[in-house]
Formats: C-alpha cells, sequence, structure tokens
C-alpha cells in the first residue's frame, strides 16, 4: 500500500518536479515505496529517515535506488529535516500521509478487500500518521458499505485517541513502539478529521499484545510480519474489542529485521511461560548439572543458559544455586519439572520469566 500511495502521487508531479526528483521522510516502509515508485519513474529519491529505523528498513529503500540520509532519533525529527530540504526551490515532497494522492492511493486496499470479502463486517486498521485507514474508510463509505473500520496503536506511541478526545491533532514527542511503523508521534489534521468522520473506533495495545500477536501469525498462518502489522491482530487475541461476522485485520507490513524479531519472540515467549528462569539450590558436587538437566530434558524443555551463583550471601558452605534459564512448551511442563526437581531432593528457590 505504501507503493501505491507513493506512486499514484509521483503521477501527478509536473514535469519540472519530476526532473528535480522527490523528497520524503518515513520511518521506513514508505521509504520503500516512494524510492521503488520514483525509480520506476526514472526519477532520483531522497529519503530521510530517523537514526533509529531499522537497518534492514535501510538497506531496502537504498536498494529500490534512494538515497537516504539519518536525521534524528525520531520519525517527527526526520521529517523537520526532509521539509527543510524540501523547501528548496523545485523540489518535491511525497508526504508519508498528509496527502490526499497518497490516501487515495493506500485507500484502494480498501476497494481491492471489498472485491475480495464482499460480505466483510469488520476491517482491522493499524494507524501511525493515519493515512492507510484514511483511505480504506474513505473507500468504504464511498462504496456505500455498511462496513466497521477500527483502527489500532500502540499504547505507548498513541495519539489517536487523546486526539479525537481533545478534537484536535495530539503529538506524542517521544513514541516507544516495537512498532516502528506506526510510531510517527502524529496524526496531521487531514487524517484527524477523516479518522473523527469515518472511523468508527480506535484501540490501543501494548508492545507484549503485539509481540504475542507476531509469534501467534507466525505459528498460525506462517506469516512474518512486522510490529505495525501484528497490531492489527493483537486487539483481536486479546479481545479488547468485541467482533461478529467476517472480520479482515490488515497485515500492513512485513520489513522486520532479524534482531528485531529475536526481541519480539522472546517477548512473546516469556509472557507465554514458554520462556523461563529457575533457581535450585544445591549441593555443589560433581554430577549434580548432569543429573538436573536430564530430568529437565525429560520434560521437552532445553537449557538455553547455565551458571552456579556461590557469591550470594549467607549461602552454605558447599551448597550453590543453579541458575537455568530454559525454553520449554507450556506451563504444564514447568511444573512438571518443579516436581521432579523437588522429589529428586533439590528446593527450587525461584521461577521467574527471562
Amino acid at each position: 500500500f505504501k507503493i501505491r500511495g507513493a506512486a499514484n502521487r509521483i503521477a501527478t508531479l509536473s514535469e519540472a518536479e519530476k526532473a528535480a526528483g522527490v523528497i520524503t521522510a518515513s520511518a521506513g516502509n514508505h521509504a520503500q515505496g516512494v524510492a521503488y515508485a520514483a525509480t520506476e519513474r526514472g526519477l532520483d529519491s531522497l529519503v530521510f529517515m530517523p537514526e533509529t529505523a531499522p537497518q534492514a528498513k535501510i538497506d531496502a529503500t537504498e536498494g529500490y535506488g534512494a538515497t537516504v540520509e539519518l536525521r534524528g532519533e525520531t520519525f517527527a525529527e526526520a521529517m523537520a529535516a526532509a521539509q527543510d530540504r524540501a523547501d528548496e526551490p523545485g523540489t518535491a515532497f511525497v508526504h508519508a500521509y498528509d496527502d490526499p494522492a497518497v490516501i487515495a492511493g493506500q485507500g484502494t486496499l480498501g476497494l481491492e478487500l471489498l472485491e475480495q470479502v464482499p460480505d466483510l463486517d469488520t476491517v482491522v486498521v493499524p494507524i501511525g500518521g493515519g493515512g492507510l485507514i484514511s483511505g480504506v474508510a474513505t473507500a468504504m463509505e464511498a462504496a456505500d458499505h455498511d462496513v466497521r473500520v477500527v483502527g489500532v496503536q500502540a499504547e505507548d506511541a498513541a495519539t489517536a485517541p487523546q486526539s479525537l478526545r481533545k478534537g484536535e491533532p495530539v503529538e506524542n514527542e517521544h513514541p516507544d513502539t516495537i512498532a516502528d511503523g506506526i510510531a510517527t508521534g502524529s496524526l496531521s489534521q487531514r487524517t484527524f478529521e477523516i479518522i473523527e468522520e469515518r472511523v468508527d473506533e480506535v484501540v490501543t495495545v501494548s508492545d507484549t499484545e503485539i509481540a504475542t500477536a507476531t509469534l501467534w501469525l507466525l505459528e498460525r498462518t506462517k506469516q512474518l510480519v512486522e510490529g505495525a502489522a501484528a497490531a492489527s491482530v493483537a486487539p483481536l487475541l486479546s479481545e479488547t474489542i468485541e467482533v461478529d461476522g467476517t472480520v479482515a485485520p490488515l497485515l500492513c507490513g512485513g520489513n522486520i529485521d532479524l534482531a528485531t524479531l529475536q526481541d519480539v519472540l522472546t517477548r512473546a515467549l516469556v509472557d507465554r511461560r514458554q520462556f523461563v528462569t529457575l533457581r535450585v539450590r544445591i549441593d555443589d558436587q560433581p554430577g549434580v548439572l548432569g543429573e538436573l538437566a536430564s530430568l529437565i530434558g525429560e520434560h521437552d524443555t532445553n537449557i538455553r543458559s547455565v551458571r552456579h551463583d556461590r557469591s550470594e550471601e549467607g549461602l552454605p558452605v558447599g551448597e550453590a544455586d543453579l541458575v537455568m534459564r530454559l525454553t520449554t512448551p507450556s506451563e504444564a511442563a514447568i511444573q512438571g519439572i518443579i516436581r521432579d526437581i523437588e522429589d529428586a531432593g533439590y528446593r527450587v528457590r525461584d521461577l521467574v520469566p527471562s
């Protein structure tokens, strides 16, 4: 959808603007859309991205032919730098969401969705700057379909609920979420007005819920998505919103780097208690670790790391705490491990998420 919005905007440029090339700012996904659309038209593109943008998105944007400049730590700071450069005569600025042509191009997803799912009852759309949901909601209204449109934001990067309560766009100067694709920090006046008029409900979800949705999508649908996309599934899994009939959460982005994916999956496994730390008091003798490892292995559980803690204050001479980080299939496996360890004469002192 980012390519559609960018291509639609670039198609409106004058010949003079095309000759000068295009400028944009993006957290990473719109950047790739502009780079691809500009290169397809034979145009130069300059993209400003925050220094915190995932390297995978930076590399992909450059791979599509854009020149990338990193500015600031947030999307807002990158946007300010891009707009300063775009003030120079002859340049064309392709905004990520505050542009009718961009919104219309992205909104074609709504029309396509109605073609594929004519009995659609609810569509769930992630919100960053509001371009996608503005386009989708407008498409639903224009097609005269009675479809409920629900928007989702990460709670620590949210601006839409606050803006709707106040009646005007509200900024979040320090958005903090694993869903970097929707961490814009603000709506525009244009997208705010469309959301206020055409979106039925806006909810927020935690990063833990987004991580859980990412893992669920991997396991159940075999789809690898980034946090911004998983945000649309999160309120369905957590039952934050009530739905009936046919529901379509939009998975709007798969640009996730491996380091971020590892962090997201670890967080999700911790929340599901499949990644835990077990502390066991032992006699510090040869063979104890092997005995415990055998007990743990019988429950289809893997030891990710292990250490002997012999420095705790008050620890009796000749004893130690064995601290093990475990990857386990279920809560039942954890309880089985604890039972077998205690039956073998050891004391489990602590069990915490890793």
